[in-house]
């Protein structure tokens, strides 16, 4: 009997066959090259406006947010192109009762659904928040050293774990609600708080952009590592957030499975 699949090599299977299936479609690149033009665009419209009237705001100068915003894109495109799609995919086989199948499989089953979709063109939006990022880095003629790229790297990784946990602790409510679709909604529409720093918020929203929706360590503190505004801890907090989170979504999965009635109730 051969033995199942480690979750690499599922991954990279699932990765492929997703290249190829999205490669049939090259007319969806220029789509989403136009959409995600249009997105870069209008957040830096917004920054323009903002520090026509002003040098700072927050404390925060014209570069240190092209950071924010260029982390904002590239976590933005990690979600686009990994885990928003595997979402809608997991709500459909609630729905209909198609999760049966992926949970007979001999193979994790929160594994499976969060990585057997790709949106490859998403990729545009991570490559074009890494431009920005690097552009921020040059107009606050900012020096980063090998540690400092390794942090924020780090940074990047607990960000995109961060939201990963948050969507799939959402759309597990998707076995006990019918129709989800307006809390995916609400979701996107929280990320895009992400868009400015936290700090420049009430305290009741920077208290539930850090606590209750951790963005703040997903989007604010990896920018604000890379343009050298807070010290090393924050990185160590952020791991522990990641953590958390993980091992939350994690719990929640599990719960999800076992109340799972299946396609026969």
């Amino acid at each position: 009997m051969s033995r199942p699949a480690g979750p690499i090599h599922l991954a990279r299977l699932h990765f492929k066959l997703g290249t190829l299936n999205e490669l049939q479609y090259r007319v969806n690149f220029w789509v989403q090259l136009l959409n995600s033009a249009l997105n870069l665009a209008t957040g830096l419209i917004a920054i323009a406006v903002v520090y026509n009237q002003t040098d700072s705001l927050g404390g925060w100068t014209s570069g240190q947010l092209l950071a924010v915003l260029g982390v904002h894109v590239l976590i933005g495109g990690f979600l686009k192109t990994f885990v928003v799609p595997n979402m809608w995919s997991l709500i459909r086989d609630v729905q209909e009762g198609t999760l049966d199948y992926t949970l007979t499989r001999p193979v994790d089953s929160q594994l499976i659904v969060s990585i057997r979709q790709i949106n490859i063109w998403s990729l545009i939006d991570v490559a074009l928040g890494v431009g920005v990022v690097a552009w921020a880095v040059t107009d606050i003629q900012a020096d980063p050293s090998a540690g400092d790229l390794i942090a924020f790297f780090v940074a990047l990784l607990c960000g995109a774990a961060i939201v990963y946990a948050i969507w799939l602790t959402a759309v597990t409510i998707a076995f006990k609600a019918v129709d989800i679709g307006d809390l995916m909604q609400i979701l996107n529409g929280v990320y895009e708080a992400g868009r400015w720093p936290v700090t420049i918020y009430p305290l009741w929203l920077r208290g539930s952009l850090t606590v209750v929706i951790p963005l703040a360590f997903a989007i604010t503190v990896p920018a604000e590592i890379i343009s050298e505004r807070i010290e090393g801890w924050w990185l160590i907090a952020a791991l522990g957030v990641a953590s958390a989170a993980l091992a939350v979504s994690r719990l929640i999965w599990k719960w999800g499975i076992r109340n799972y009635s299946g396609a026969s109730a």
